[in-house]
């Protein structure tokens, strides 16, 4: 599968995030998974990036053009140009067969609600994860738990995607995937 992970890119995070990207990464390399990413060499990201390439896995990174003038992109793997970070996304999606937010920033956040509202909407029935290292997404959670008991989302929408703080059990999740979806306007 080519799996698609979204993550931090800053340095300046605890050392146990950058373990567990750099696992993730392993796990998808030894699984015979490409890493699809957004070619940043720093961070979780880059973490990811090193530890699927140390099992000689295969990884495509996208990245826009602008960030030729600044010296933060992963070059030990297939790179693909855009020049828009939007342009970015869609070729993320496109490429990939599922996708794993771990953690990260306001980037990861907006990657990971773009792809979630497509599922919601229809526009795919990919696999979608939040690997929850170290608790990192629990207020997330239940921020979105709250929206559904205060009637903004559908129980069912938290049935779009699956949630753990184990890596094989999230890679277990993408290779024993059973799509699931449902009709956001049923009940208006």
């Amino acid at each position: 599968m080519n799996i698609c992970v979204y993550c931090a890119s800053s340095e300046k995070i605890d050392k146990s995030y950058l373990e567990a990207g750099e696992r993730f990464g392993e796990a998808l390399a030894e699984n015979g998974h490409t890493l699809i990413f957004g070619a940043g060499k720093f961070g979780v990201m880059g973490a990811v990036a090193r530890g699927c390439r140390r099992y000689d896995g295969s990884v495509i990174g996208v990245i826009p053009r602008f960030f030729d003038s600044i010296d933060v992109m992963f070059t030990d793997c297939k790179l693909i140009y855009t020049h828009t970070m939007r342009e970015r996304k869609e070729i993320m999606e496109q490429k990939s067969d599922g996708f794993v937010m771990m953690p990260g920033g306001i980037g990861t956040f907006e990657e990971f609600f773009e792809i979630l509202t497509l599922k919601q909407l229809d526009r795919h029935r990919k696999p979608i994860a939040v690997y929850n290292v170290n608790g990192y997404y629990d207020k997330l959670l239940e921020m979105l738990e709250n929206a559904v008991s205060e009637g903004f989302m559908s129980e069912k929408c938290m049935k779009l995607f699956f949630v753990s703080d184990n890596k094989d059990a999230i890679l277990d999740y993408f290779e024993n995937y059973k799509p699931f979806s449902y009709d956001k306007y049923e009940n208006i």
